[in-house]
């Protein structure tokens, strides 16, 4: 019986994380596919194949950030981008997507930079990722501090905390390996295998 048991949970561990990685692609392609694919359907009817939304969304992006560098749409779209960002409220949201956007695939990448901090009044550690180095645009008294972000385990919530540089200790890890190791609550450790107590 404990044989069959064993077999049971091994096939859990094994099946488990295989099917909600490819729920998780499947949806994922859905919703990419959806964007443009929902506006093409009545003109394709039966030739429509999925994946077609997709293929023109890439397509359409490639061939934007291609005119973003010519000198009449780029100055069109930079005038957007002014008006977008000077609009009451759009500008909030506005600012927060292209800033998020920006710090995930711009050339100064956030979250490149695994950061080790103290919990103040104890020798506890925590993990998290350097978002911003210079904070004296943001605010004056705060330009000898880092913002540091925290992920929550189990969760993308997290917190920002800013924390003087002298008491940020940065760290010789992968952030993907770091973010693994918040995210399952440290039960894996940097090569991927379960952590032992």
């Amino acid at each position: 019986m404990k044989s069959v048991l064993k077999n049971f949970i091994n096939g859990i561990l094994t099946i488990v994380p295989i099917i909600l990685v490819i729920y998780v692609i499947y949806k994922t392609f859905m919703f990419l596919d959806s964007l443009l694919g929902n506006v093409l359907k009545p003109y394709l009817q039966e030739r429509y194949i999925p994946g077609i939304g997709l293929l023109t969304t890439l397509v359409l992006i490639t061939i934007l950030g291609w005119l973003s560098t010519r000198f009449i749409t780029g100055s069109i779209i930079k005038l957007i981008d002014r008006l977008l960002d000077k609009t009451p409220f759009v500008k909030t949201v506005y600012s927060v997507i292209k800033d998020t956007v920006h710090s995930f695939l711009g050339e100064k990448k956030s979250f490149s930079k695994v950061a080790l901090v103290t919990i103040p009044g104890t020798n506890m550690k925590s993990l998290g990722f350097i978002t911003t180095e210079n904070l004296k645009a943001f605010h004056e008294p705060l330009s000898e501090h880092v913002a540091v972000y925290v992920p929550q385990t189990f969760q993308v919530a997290g917190f920002t905390f800013l924390i003087p540089k002298t008491e940020v200790e940065i760290i010789d890890v992968k952030p993907e390996d770091a973010m693994k190791f918040i995210l399952s609550g440290g039960m894996t450790s940097s090569n991927g295998q379960k952590t032992v107590n």
